[in-house]
């Protein structure tokens, strides 16, 4: 890939980011801190004792993510599909009902970067079995259904590219 088009690729990602409400984007940078252990969230994202308590409870959701980009299906069998969507849909549905989320583009966007390109063909199977999960509130959980597309849904193929944008917290704008 071109210097060119990785750039192309970072600025579609940007406006993309830029698309998804003030509290996706924090929950979002936040996630990608706890998930890919950047640094330490309860510090760096923790203003109150219920956020502490939240990102507790988001380490705990994530812990088996190292063993879940372990379990992406190679070969497509039944059995890889069922080990890899069933931890998916766990973490999934926690996200989901943490209502921080609130379309399928920011789920995508925050699991790709999560778990890589190689699961992109699993993100719509895996959100819409934890939207659709009864913990999540019925509204919530139409928003959610509703903001899958049609394209999205029944996508022919799925792009190899790993993501090129990893939004990070930023001070000035965080306090804000």
């Amino acid at each position: 890939m071109t210097l060119a088009s990785t750039a192309t690729l970072a600025i579609a990602e940007m406006r993309e980011f830029a698309e998804f409400s003030a509290c996706e984007q924090r929950y979002i940078k936040r996630s990608l801190d706890i998930g890919m252990s950047r640094c330490d969230a309860f510090k760096l994202w923790g203003r109150s004792e219920a956020e502490n308590t939240a990102i507790r409870r988001q380490y705990v959701a994530y812990q088996d993510l190292k063993a879940l980009r372990g379990l992406i299906p190679q070969e497509g069998t039944i059995g890889e599909i069922e080990r890899f969507i069933g931890k998916l849909v766990r973490m999934a549905a926690f996200d989901l009902a943490q209502e921080r989320i609130s379309s399928f583009s920011a789920f995508r966007f925050l699991y790709e970067r999560m778990l890589g390109p190689e699961s992109r063909p699993y993100l719509p199977a895996a959100f819409c079995a934890a939207a659709a999960l009864p913990l999540i509130r019925p509204q919530h959980r139409k928003t959610l259904l509703q903001s899958l597309s049609e394209a999205a849904a029944t996508a022919p193929g799925w792009s190899n590219k790993s993501p090129s944008f990893y939004p990070e917290y930023v001070e000035e704008a965080e306090a804000a």
